[in-house]
């Protein structure tokens, strides 16, 4: 049955019948292209068949790009068969990214020919892409970076690979209601993905709990328990403009037919039937599940478990049976190093450690001192935070339940690490209990994760110079003592495809033809050519003009999601981040308090010499986390206010952005013209949204912290609004706070008596204002110096309203800070940690 055709030709219900369906996987004509996509629709339905709406068109489309990906991923894993380069492994517990259509057509070069073909078949690519979820298997920063590291990798022709879990619901969807922010599962997988494969060869068995026994022998084995099976699922990630596509492994836990009781079953005992069916979906439900519980803890346990070896058990495997290729029989462990290279994301994968080491003892037969040296030569570890409470410490009594014989190793690796410091560093024995592995604390006895990385890994390092310093210098200073080499820096980076050339075509247009080339997506240091132009009128003029149809892009989303109308002449003001009290987004929402009010006590003729501005802040609050809901209910209930005053509000609005995502920042960064990086100086590792703000050309104001340093020294110290407190000030102004030393500015008591005053509402705001009171005590003493950085905050905010008004000087800065972004390509990044810690090499297919 055919629909009937539309005026043009081309029908939306039904599929066009002048389209044949024909299997074209390689197809580049958009005829055979849209060929191929019909074929799909019809030959690999998801769908009933008289359907072809932009959901069936998008579904249909992924898998006709997918067919191209599969061709090219072959040719690279044959190819990397043939070569056996070294490989990497990157491990982390979180990938964000993003949506996938626009970035595999775009990194394929083929994105006239899909718009053409669906064209063809009645629809637009812009419609098209809206219809893909984002893939919800991570939270904020650590996630999206790793998922730029990929699309590095790939664009870089190295074979390299990252691991991760495959969520079902990922963190939460976000719902703003009157009560603040409401926490709903994440439906990604609800229909399917269309870009992971399943590789049912690909299994293997995950156990938990059990006993350890020791054989005749001498020889220990890890017996019993619960043993689960992981499954991979492959997600390819295409390079740019190269035939190299790699993977990203994605584990799915899963329980057996053996595992079923059918005799329980048909006993009516359903549940306990199938019982470790339940317990094995547990697993990959949800990001970070609560943890405030003893089940709670033992989950993220597991799930970090998990991820550690099923990851580690296929590099094992695979060692185990590779011939040299110069045929001189099989390889021996000692050369595992010189094949495999592993990468920890932060803590969450640390358990990797002992798992090898257990892999290669048990499994293998290797003595403690052959493992030992192959482990440290394999894994390197990244550090992402100096915050405390993300340095996971896990209890002894939970990781002994679940992991018998790994915490035997941890505490094996932890007695020789301290009988080294003990026979080496004898000026070292007053720091052992803090440096040791284990904190025998009797209340409360853990396992510090981020200390059995630093120990065990080769090379250790943080994502931008200002936290690597803060590392050697304070968090590992003893270790660096032990070892000076093993610590480095890689200051992060963000893929100049997504964050430039796919979410701001406008933009990236303009700098192909003033640059005369469009080399910069892969070389982006060519970005600084542009500081030729800076004071060229011609660039200016079209430089506003694109930043002003994103904005116009930006203005119609805002509507849709929000309801609210924004001006798109007003000065658009982005904080877009995980909310959380040190990256101060309550800093932020009282200025603008302090703004609103100002502008109330302005005469009409005054308002009307200020500089309008629109202010979004977005992001998601962890669930448990009653402070950071404070905050997303505070700025929520100062827009309605805002919002709705006839007064003000043509000089000043006031946005929360929902369910901040890839997709969502893909809108916000190409609009933004200031962007607010103002997290108390010394607790942001890098920060990366900093990065993609900058590449788009807007302005940062911020404090001296992560890679804010790094990008104001790359665009130039004029061209950035600096305020704040330094990091080595930070002790020093805590502990005159403790002394009772604080003189609160009369422009921060007003802001904040004006919430009390129940300007924006009746909810009690008290206990998070309190936070901000005091000299010091839990959730007092604002710890994070909003109050001491509230004047130069105020005042800088002011410098950016006098340069906005002067139209020339703002559209050079804007110039002037994309030219300054070269340094901040992931490519940089990810070429110096296949360089410098590694030791791998481009594998590209031919």
């Amino acid at each position: 049955m055919e629909a009937t055709t539309k005026g043009n030709g081309a029908a939306k219900s039904g599929i066009p019948a002048k389209v044949p369906a024909v299997a074209q996987p390689l197809a580049e004509e958009p005829a055979e292209i849209a060929s191929n996509i019909r074929y799909h629709a019809q030959y690999s339905p998801h769908f009933s068949p008289f359907k072809f709406e932009p959901e069936q068109a998008y579904y249909a489309a992924a898998q006709s790009v997918r067919d191209r990906l599969v061709q090219q991923w072959n040719e690279t894993y044959l190819h990397y068969h043939k070569v056996d380069p070294k490989q990497t492994y990157y491990l982390s517990m979180e990938f964000l990214q993003g949506r996938a259509l626009t970035n595999a057509i775009g990194n394929l070069d083929i994105q006239g020919a899909y718009a053409d073909a669906l064209n063809k078949l009645g629809h637009e690519l812009e419609e098209i892409v809206e219809q893909e979820k984002d893939a919800a298997l991570g939270n904020g920063g650590l996630g999206r970076l790793a998922s730029c590291f990929l699309d590095s990798m790939a664009t870089l022709n190295l074979p390299a690979w990252g691991y991760g879990l495959r969520y079902r619901y990922g963190l939460f969807k976000q719902r703003i209601t009157k009560a603040g922010q409401e926490e709903v599962a994440e439906d990604w997988l609800e229909k399917f993905s269309p870009w992971e494969i399943v590789r049912h060869d690909v299994v293997f068995p995950v156990r938990f709990f059990g006993h350890v026994e020791v054989l005749p022998t001498g020889a220990r084995k890890w017996v019993g328990g619960e043993v689960l099976k992981a499954l991979a699922y492959d997600v390819p990630i295409p390079g740019y403009k190269t035939k190299n596509t790699i993977s990203l492994r994605l584990w799915e836990a899963k329980a057996g037919a053996e595992d079923f009781d059918l005799f329980q079953f048909n006993d009516g005992q359903y549940e306990s039937a199938a019982q470790l069916h339940s317990r094995a979906q547990q697993i990959c439900v949800v990001l970070y599940p609560g943890d405030a519980t003893e089940n709670g803890k033992l989950l993220r346990l597991k799930q970090q478990f998990f991820l550690c070896s099923a990851s580690l058990q296929l590099n094992a495997a695979t060692a185990a049976c590779e011939e040299r290729k110069d045929g001189t029989g099989p390889r021996q462990w000692s050369e595992f190093p010189s094949k495999v290279a592993v990468q920890l994301n932060d803590t969450h994968p640390t358990l990797a450690i002992p798992e090898l080491m257990r892999l290669l003892m048990d499994e293998e037969g290797l003595g403690w001192d052959e493992a030992w040296d192959v482990t440290t030569r394999t894994i390197a570890y990244t550090n992402h935070t100096v915050l405390p409470e993300a340095l996971e410490k896990w209890s002894q009594a939970v990781m002994k339940k679940l992991l018998p014989r790994h915490m035997e190793i941890i505490e094996e690796i932890d007695k020789r690490f301290m009988a080294m410091v003990q026979s080496t560093r004898p000026d070292l024995e007053s720091k052992i209990s803090s440096m040791r592995i284990l904190d025998q604390n009797p209340q409360k006895p853990v396992v510090r994760m981020a200390n059995l990385c630093v120990v065990s890994g080769h090379t250790v390092n943080g994502v931008a110079q200002l936290h690597s310093d803060i590392l050697k210098a304070e968090l590992f200073a003893d270790y660096v003592s032990i070892w000076p080499t093993k610590f480095q820096n890689k200051t992060n980076g963000i893929t100049p495809r997504r964050w430039l050339r796919f979410c701001s075509p406008e933009l990236s247009q303009i700098i192909t033809k003033w640059l005369k080339t469009d080399q910069w997506v892969t070389n982006l240091d060519l970005l600084a050519d542009l500081r030729n132009f800076a004071d060229n009128a011609d660039l200016h003029a079209e430089w506003e003009s694109a930043k002003m149809a994103n904005k116009q892009r930006l203005a119609d989303y805002i509507f849709r999601v929000t309801g609210v109308n924004i001006d798109p002449n007003s000065l658009f003001d982005i904080q877009v981040k995980r909310i959380h009290e040190y990256k101060r987004q309550l800093l932020n929402i009282l200025g603008v308090v302090y703004r609103y009010k100002k502008l109330k006590e302005m005469s009409p003729e005054e308002r009307k010499s200020t500089t309008s501005r629109t202010i979004m802040i977005g992001g998601k609050a962890f669930a448990t986390y009653t402070n950071a809901k404070r905050i997303v209910k505070l700025v929520n209930d100062v827009g309605a206010v805002v919002n709705t005053d006839p007064e003000v509000n043509n000089y000043l609005k006031v946005v929360f952005v929902p369910n901040y995502n890839v997709s969502v920042a893909e809108m916000l960064i190409p609009g933004s013209e200031l962007s607010q990086h103002i997290s108390t100086a010394g607790m942001e590792a890098s920060g990366t949204s900093n990065m993609k703000f900058a590449l788009n050309g807007c302005l940062i104001i911020g404090t001296l912290d992560g890679a804010n340093v790094e990008i104001r020294e790359e665009i130039g110290e004029e061209n950035f609004f600096l305020f704040g407190a330094t990091a080595d000030e930070v002790p020093r102004l805590r502990k005159e706070r403790e002394n009772g030393l604080f003189k609160p500015d009369p422009r921060f008591e007003e802001a904040k008596q004006y919430i009390r005053s129940g300007a924006f509402g009746s909810y009690n705001y008290n206990p998070l204002l309190d936070s901000l009171e005091g000299d010091s005590g839990y959730g007092r003493g604002d710890y994070f110096l909003v109050g001491y950085d509230f004047p130069s905050y105020i005042e800088s905010q002011e410098k950016v309203d006098e340069a906005f008004k002067d139209r020339k000087r703002w559209i050079k800065m804007s110039i002037l800070s994309t030219a300054g972004s070269g340094k901040f390509s992931s490519d940089r990044t990810i070429s110096q940690y296949a360089k410098e810690i590694w030791n791998i090499d481009e594998c590209r297919v031919p």
